[in-house]
């Protein structure tokens, strides 16, 4: 009896892997939804299939990737591939319109009465080969299509392309398709930011720009300035990330696929866990540290992708709260997101849709023009780029799901593109962020600097979101300038102080009077996350301008606690080491310093490492000095339990002098160092303790 009922569960197991699929409309029976949403299937093939990214344009129309052509690039051959799938093909395909035609595809769908029906469709571009996201603005369409960044223009909006596209960077790896670089879309600021996954490589460059290419491994976050034509990796680690949120005050978030979290908090230089022996090391080898997902109660993985929904069509409850997508099980998730220091915590809720149909695979989520959420539904049986590989993939399906309020009403037809400067700004107070969003990305098209007063006006006024909007907005129309910084340095809104601080750090310069208030808002700024972006601004400016920065931020003892607060400094002092030591060891000359929590706690151990690691003789004797500096025995066994990590297993026969009289000089270090330096002490110390094993 028993054998039979194993052999029953296990041709249960079987049925249910392998279940047949369904029809859209029995699939749509099969859905639970909260009692206070309703769900609409708005799509569905042969009008979409393969969905994998979805985003509306400014007259409210959903636009759609299809990708077809996934998992094989069309017209290349595989030469070989390792153990995780990442293969090496036998050439680099050409960008459109000379290129290799694939099956992807840019669809357009839009409700032409208002109805909240999708019944007007069209191809924007067809052909494509390994396509993955697009964005709308600066008169044209922004397609990823790796290797490629391409630009459509089409000015007149007549959604024909006036041409030929741009290829505005080219060098993204097509290693793994399941991870190629996605998610295109605007941030606040004017960049173009996307994500890149776990398995590919990047050696990018603008072609007929640059000769040298900037080189990238594994998952980041990396973003682009049109009209700077600037190329950067923002972040770098994360899971296999695909995917990319921008909350209201500009925070970046990427999912994950691993499991026990929703995600990842991506900042400005920061440097995230990954899985270190698949995808390689952090390309800093001095970062001594990383920053791990948001904390969050123990699930199954995963949720790849995410929105933090700030939109004004469902119930107050959902504001502020993670929606995430959860293609292995096949639902969406609902979690709290709690501010803990400069990042997060998520909590799970609940489970905003869950379905009995297996083949449900949510693969996108984005909050639409009207509040409501919009999902695309990869569906398959399976989402193993292992298994689609190996050819186990059904590329005729797919659907996509509204979630609104219940009994919700629709909203009406619009153009935003036809809305005065004047509306556009006042659309920056909306309650919604899609508009915000949209209004913030035509004013960075139009660049119109008569509107310029208006929005300094509403930053001098108001405090709350609208002021940080208006920042924005003025930094887009060509307003913003250290001079202007002056101003918004002593905001009352802590976020719009943060931007101000960002922006001045983009330009990898400022005026030298700029950078003596930074170093005093550096010791007086009472947010931790202004903080944090004084620390990530600091990187990127000259070590005169940065070193006094960091100083300040040394002085922090509550940052010790901080979950990224201690990271971003050690990451901006390290960043001047290689050429300004000794313009850092004159910071500690300062004795005070030397007792602060943060520099106890997480600088001193990791500065000595940085020396030590490096193992030149120039670094050791900074070592050396850096001892001579420590004020009492405290500090100098601080240094020496990070030498001793930093250079265990090497030799020290060859160590300078000065350096070992340095170490002596508070008694400091290990018997076994002792050992190695040959000192009598640690000798009759090691044969005390060997007689009393004895």
């Amino acid at each position: 009896m028993k054998t039979l009922i194993v052999f029953c569960s296990c041709i249960i197991g079987v049925f249910q892997v392998f279940a047949a699929p369904l029809s859209p409309e029995e699939s749509l029976k099969k859905f639970e939804i909260f009692e206070d949403l309703e769900v609409d299937q708005l799509l569905a093939e042969p009008l979409v299939k393969q969905p994998v990214f979805l985003n509306f344009d400014e007259r409210g129309r959903m636009w759609v990737v299809q990708y077809l052509q996934y998992p094989h690039p069309a017209g290349l051959k595989m030469t070989s591939r390792d153990n995780y799938w990442r293969a090496v093909y036998d050439k680099i395909p050409p960008p459109p319109p000379n290129h290799i035609r694939g099956r992807d595809k840019i669809t357009i769908h839009e409700d032409s009465d208002g109805d909240g029906l999708y019944d007007r469709h069209k191809t924007f571009i067809d052909g494509l080969n390994i396509a993955t996201s697009l964005a709308h603005g600066r008169g044209g369409v922004w397609v990823l299509n790796p290797p490629y960044l391409l630009f459509y223009p089409d000015e007149n909006r007549d959604d024909i392309p006036d041409g030929d596209p741009v290829v505005h960077l080219s060098g993204f790896g097509l290693e793994d398709t399941h991870s190629v670089v996605n998610s295109l879309r605007w941030g606040p600021d004017g960049w173009l930011y996307a994500a890149q996954g776990s398995t590919v490589t990047a050696k990018v460059r603008r072609p007929n720009f640059d000769e040298k290419e900037i080189y990238s491994m594994g998952q980041n976050i990396w973003r682009y300035h049109p009209e700077t034509r600037r190329y950067e990796v923002f972040s770098e680690g994360g899971g296999n990330a695909f995917g990319v949120e921008i909350d209201s005050q500009g925070r970046i978030f990427s999912g994950h696929n691993g499991g026990d979290t929703r995600g990842f908090h991506y900042v400005q230089g920061g440097y995230l866990r990954k899985g270190f022996s698949k995808h390689g090391p952090l390309s800093n080898p001095y970062a001594f540290g990383y920053f791990n997902a948001m904390p969050h109660n123990k699930v199954p993985r995963f949720t790849h992708n995410f929105i933090v929904y700030e939109g004004s069509g469902l119930p107050s409850k959902y504001l502020n709260k993670i929606m995430g997508i959860e293609p292995i099980q096949g639902r969406v998730v609902l979690s709290d997101r709690t501010l803990i220091g400069s990042s997060f915590k998520t909590q799970d809720i609940g489970h905003p849709i869950k379905t009995s149909d297996r083949w449900f695979r949510p693969v996108d989520i984005k909050a639409g023009p009207d509040g409501g959420v919009y999902i695309c539904d990869w569906y398959d049986d399976q989402v193993n780029h292992y298994r689609n590989h190996e050819g186990r993939i059904d590329p005729k399906n797919g659907r996509i799901y509204r979630l609104r309020a219940k009994e919700g009403s629709h909203i009406e037809m619009f153009d935003l593109a036809k809305f005065s400067n004047r509306k556009l700004v006042e659309l920056l107070r909306s309650n919604d962020k899609w508009h915000r969003q949209t209004a913030l990305r035509l004013l960075g098209d139009r660049k119109d600097a008569s509107i310029l007063p208006y929005l300094k006006k509403i930053i001098s006024e108001e405090k709350g979101q609208v002021a940080l909007e208006a920042l924005w907005a003025v930094n887009l129309c060509g307003g913003f300038n250290p001079k202007y910084a002056l101003e918004t340095l002593s905001h009352a809104n802590p976020y719009v102080r943060l931007w101000t601080v960002r922006f001045l750090g983009d330009e990898k310069g400022m005026p030298e009077e700029t950078a003596r208030i930074l170093s005093k808002l550096a010791r007086s700024e009472p947010n931790v996350e202004v903080r944090g972006q004084l620390a990530a601004t600091s990187k990127r400016l000259s070590n005169n301008q940065a070193l006094p920065i960091v100083y300040s931020l040394m002085w922090h003892d509550a940052d010790a606690e901080d979950i990224y607060q201690p990271l971003m400094v050690w990451w901006a002092l390290e960043s001047k080491v290689n050429a300004h030591s000794v313009e850092i060891l004159r910071l500690f000359e300062d004795k005070v310093l030397w007792g602060k929590s943060l520099v106890r706690q997480h600088l001193l151990n990791r500065l000595i490492r940085r020396f030590a690691k490096s193992g030149s003789r120039q670094d050791l004797l900074y070592s050396a000095q850096l001892f001579e500096l420590a004020p009492h025995a405290d500090a100098s066994k601080i240094l020496m339990n990070g030498f001793e990590q930093a250079y265990k297993g090497r030799s020290m026969a060859a160590l300078p002098e000065r350096l070992m009289a340095a170490m002596a000089r508070h008694g400091g270090g290990s018997v076994a160092l002792g050992l190695r330096r040959g000192e009598v002490k640690a000798v009759e110390e090691a044969l005390r303790v060997i007689a009393d094993v004895k």
